[in-house]
């Protein structure tokens, strides 16, 4: 063979490929990744970290504007959007060369171009991975050239192959983007100008920070939902405390409805939405398509290999293993939840078993999901409704961020806490929340429910004062009827 035999070649560079050629070199094994477009992938390079660098901004704007509450004096505010995306960018670039370094640092070989399975490892030979030329396959993502060191497209062999190949996101008729009047995320993290109204279909967590970004910044901004609520994954106290803290901000909200046409005009974008009986016609200038992702499937030669499939994503068992030998699937394409911090801990589960360490099971019941709006919107575990559709006695707590004393000085009012406890055990079952600084709240509860923590554990942990994670106390004591401050 031309080429050295790999270990591990993981299809693809993003959170959870890199992480896992990373872990798995620190593991003694020879590693590659094949990655066709941006080193880090969609999430580090256009979809996660560039639009909480965005978000970031519009939090200091936001800020910027209530100066006088404060007691401090602004002149003269504004904001300049070229600013804006270029700092985004940059932001995104170092951390492209900070994972770029990383894999140098740890030895995990890069290979540039499309990856296709050609053959399945066997547990006497290895598999074979044919890398062609990249080509720009989703035009509205920009193309990255190679980095310099990398591999040349070519035939390449490993023992084992992680599929780690992501989402894109998923395609409407009647939505197509066209870079100019229908938006994708790309154009909505990069445009030329900020529009002075938008539309935006779709009320999950992509939806809702772009809505919450550009009305900080001043558009007009219309969500259109098809289901009766936003944010669906979200428990419904929590998703309709967030609905009228982003109406209470302006920004109109249609929920139960479906979209009936979408018409170009020279203008701007128009819309005909049904709602019940009725049906209402908006118009903006720009429109932002956010229904959700796909996994990258295609042209991975998984069809041909009898991989299976399930519901577009890769089926998986295990620590990422599928239904043929030697090949794996992490992260997004291996199904939801599709979050960058569960495909780094797929793929550092899935290494592990492959260089022989006990597989450790990932519970996606104990993966945080994060929206990072004004305000934003934390959870982990069940919703209240899931835990009684399953038979599930529960004990709930709720403490409002206006009996917080760091809320209050903070000028940060806005904001619940709501636990879920299992009555019989007295275990967290679930956590959610809604106001500022909740995304970095979550983890607290994430750490006790991996823990198996009662509601008797929390009451008796001894939180810092004065901090906004005594709510959390707070709720987890007015689960028994205890909380102290309200």
């Amino acid at each position: 063979m031309d080429t050295p035999i790999y270990d591990v070649i993981v299809i693809g560079s993003g959170p959870g490929g890199y992480v896992a050629a990373i872990r798995g070199a620190q593991l003694g094994l020879k590693c590659a990744v094949v990655e066709r477009k941006h080193i880090g992938g969609i999430c580090l390079n256009w979809g996660c970290i560039p639009t909480k660098a965005l978000l970031r901004s519009a939090e200091v704007y936001h800020l910027a504007s209530r100066a006088k509450e404060f007691g401090l004096t602004v002149e003269g505010l504004g904001y300049d959007p070229s600013a804006l995306v270029q700092r985004s960018r940059s932001v995104s670039a170092q951390l492209n060369a900070g994972v770029g370094f990383l894999l140098k640092k740890n030895k995990v070989d890069v290979i540039w171009g499309e990856a296709e399975i050609s053959c399945a490892p066997t547990p006497g030979e290895p598999g074979k991975i044919l890398v062609r030329e990249s080509t720009a396959a989703h035009p509205q993502e920009p193309q990255s050239s190679a980095p310099k060191g990398v591999l040349s497209p070519g035939t390449y062999h490993a023992r084992h192959i992680v599929v780690a190949t992501g989402a894109r996101a998923r395609v409407l008729p009647g939505l197509e983007p066209d870079r100019e009047r229908v938006w994708s995320y790309i154009e909505a993290m990069s445009p030329p100008a900020f529009p002075k109204s938008l539309i935006v279909v779709g009320s999950g967590a992509i939806g809702i920070e772009f809505a919450s970004l550009y009305r900080t910044l001043g558009a007009d901004v219309t969500v259109i939902e098809l289901l009766p609520q936003i944010l669906p994954a979200e428990d419904a106290e929590i998703a309709l405390f967030a609905r009228k803290q982003f109406e209470k901000a302006g920004i109109k909200i249609l929920t139960g409805a479906r979209r009936s046409s979408i018409s170009k005009e020279a203008d701007g974008v128009r819309a005909m939405v049904t709602i019940g009986d009725g049906m209402e016609e908006l118009a903006a200038e720009r429109l932002i398509s956010a229904v959700g992702v796909v996994g990258n499937t295609e042209g991975l030669g998984l069809e041909r290999l009898g991989v299976a499939l399930e519901n577009g994503t890769i089926a998986t068992r295990g620590a990422g293993r599928t239904n043929v030998h030697g090949i794996y699937a992490i992260g997004d394409v291996a199904g939801p939840p599709m979050l960058a911090h569960k495909a780094e801990h797929e793929g550092v589960a899935c290494v592990e078993e492959i260089a022989g360490h006990a597989a450790h099971a990932l519970d996606k019941q104990r993966i945080p999901a994060c929206t990072y709006s004004h305000p934003q919107i934390a959870s982990v575990g069940l919703t209240e409704a899931e835990a009684r559709t399953n038979g599930t006695e529960v004990l709930v707590g709720r403490f409002p961020y206006i009996g917080n004393g760091k809320a209050i000085a903070a000028g940060e009012t806005n904001g619940i806490v709501k636990t879920i406890f299992d009555a019989g055990t007295g275990r967290l079952i679930g956590a959610h929340m809604c106001g500022a600084e909740v995304t970095e709240l979550i983890q607290g509860f994430v750490i006790a429910m991996e823990c198996g923590a009662t509601q008797s554990d929390l009451a008796r942990t001894v939180f810092p004062h004065p901090t906004l994670s005594e709510t959390m106390l707070e709720s987890s004591l007015a689960a028994t009827g205890r909380a102290l401050h309200i």
